[in-house]
């Protein structure tokens, strides 16, 4: 047996320890482990007397990856990031974040919601955790929408949905990670998740519009505000845009040649102004040591599924199959665009059994040489391409799309987590009601991955800006 079929045998295996309900972190990692001893066992020639040997070594090799890989600087934006969501929940930027939006956009049909869906964006620029995004706008704007006769399903849908605009805004640490798997510029793919991500929540927005005029009694409109209220709303939500502005120039200086710094000083001071903010706005120390819990909560199932996957990478090379899988879709006699919508399905299907981070750190060290090959090549030219663009803008116009992927499968059954997530804040909800609510974001996000594969430079405008 060659080192292709311990490959997909030990994939196989890992596939049905992920249905059968093992966390990716440590289904990955045993396979990953297991693998190791069988390729190392296979070159002995399979001597029942060096067995022994064979696991010495694969332990050896899987036990350099936890700290070779995860020691990285750039992984340090990850729980700044996080951190920066937390301490805005507790100096409640959320919720003046909320009540601005509302008061400038509840008129419109379905306008709680929509101003639920801008006010979720705005927090995901400064948060990057789409479980938190839920989390926090569950407690505040679904009372606010059912106090006004809002369907119950069709406003948890919608935070269910509007969450998942963190995936893709910057911060975003789904974003931080493929850059580091994929070895690509976390700044310039940040900068590439700004304008996919206010689009899509313009297209949330619409959609949610376009059903409350067809449905009356979905989301009925809110008025009353002054325009002196509206105005006055404003100034709370300002540390939020401070915030932003910091992030952007760090990784991109619109007012000069040079950027300010790197991305992680960046979200090092974004946190810092928060930190601050919600000092002044009386944040007690029991809410201070609870955003650091959570924070580390959170960063430590994130770096626990990276640890795991790394394990199951490093396999990966050993037995050569993301060079096989490249070979076998470059030598496929179909269009490029066709395999790589049928690449996006698959994610699709994926997403339904595998929770986002997971799925990524799995399929991308296979995925990505092959979407690579398919354009031509890392280092080629956008003359050249097959996409029309080169190689590094073709990285991160992919890494935008299965980011968007990955978006979409935070709301898909029976994984759908961000559904779970409202549910378990709302006890008057269930996971079902919340399924139901998010259905018609499904289209939603459909026509979004279909604009953004069909004009790429939506994607890549910000990220050719920076050179």
């Amino acid at each position: 047996m060659d080192t292709i079929e311990i490959g997909l045998w030990v994939t196989g295996g890992l596939l049905v320890l992920v249905v059968a309900g093992m966390r990716v972190a440590f289904a990955a990692g045993l396979a990953g482990l297991v693998g190791l001893i069988w390729i190392f066992w296979a070159k002995f020639g399979y001597d029942p007397g060096r067995f022994g040997k064979a696991v010495t070594v694969a332990v050896k090799t899987a036990g350099q990856v936890p700290h070779s890989k995860v020691a990285s600087h750039t992984l340090s934006l990850i729980p700044t990031f996080i951190l920066i969501g937390y301490l805005a929940y507790y100096a409640g930027l959320t919720r003046a974040l909320f009540e601005a939006a509302k008061r400038w956009v509840a008129w419109v049909p379905g306008g709680l919601a929509v101003s639920t869906v801008f006010a979720t964006a705005g927090f995901a620029a400064v948060s990057g955790a789409s479980v938190a995004t839920s989390a926090v706008f569950a407690r505040i704007a679904i009372p606010e929408m059912l106090a006004v006769g809002y369907n119950k399903r069709f406003a948890a849908g919608v935070v269910a949905a509007g969450g998942t605009l963190a995936s893709l805004i910057p911060p975003s640490a789904i974003l931080v990670i493929y850059a580091i798997i994929v070895e690509q510029d976390v700044g310039k793919l940040l900068l590439a998740g700004f304008i996919p991500g206010a689009f899509s929540a313009v297209i949330y927005g619409l959609l949610i519009v376009g059903i409350a005029v067809v449905f009356k009694n979905v989301g009925p409109r809110v008025t009353g505000f002054t325009w002196k209220q509206r105005f006055a709303s404003l100034p709370g939500a300002l540390p939020i845009f401070a915030v932003i502005l910091i992030i952007i120039c760090f990784v991109y200086n619109p007012f000069g040649d040079d950027a300010w710094g790197t991305p992680t000083e960046g979200g090092a001071i974004g946190a810092f102004i928060v930190f601050c903010f919600a000092l002044v706005h009386g944040m007690r120390w029991a809410e201070f040591r609870s955003a650091l819990i959570e924070t580390a909560k959170l960063t430590a199932m994130i770096f626990a599924i990276i640890w795991g996957v790394l394990i199951y990478v490093r396999f990966l090379g050993f037995a050569d199959l993301p060079g096989a899988f490249s070979d076998w879709i470059t030598g496929l006699e179909t269009s490029p665009m066709v395999i790589l919508i049928c690449i996006l399905l698959a994610y699709a299907v994926l997403g339904m059994f595998m929770d986002a981070i997971g799925m990524l750190l799995l399929t991308l060290p296979v995925v990505y040489p092959a979407v690579m090959a398919l354009n031509g090549g890392e280092a080629v030219s956008a003359a050249e391409s097959t996409f029309g663009m080169s190689g590094p803008m073709c990285a991160i116009w992919f890494g935008i799309l299965v980011v968007k992927m990955a978006e979409f499968c935070l709301i898909t059954p029976p994984i759908g987590l961000n559904c779970f997530v409202v549910a378990g804040v709302r006890p008057d909800l269930s996971v079902q009601d919340v399924f139901r609510g998010v259905a018609p974001f499904f289209v939603a996000d459909a026509a979004t991955i279909a604009l953004l594969v069909a004009f790429p430079g939506i994607v890549l405008y910000l990220p050719s800006l920076a050179g």
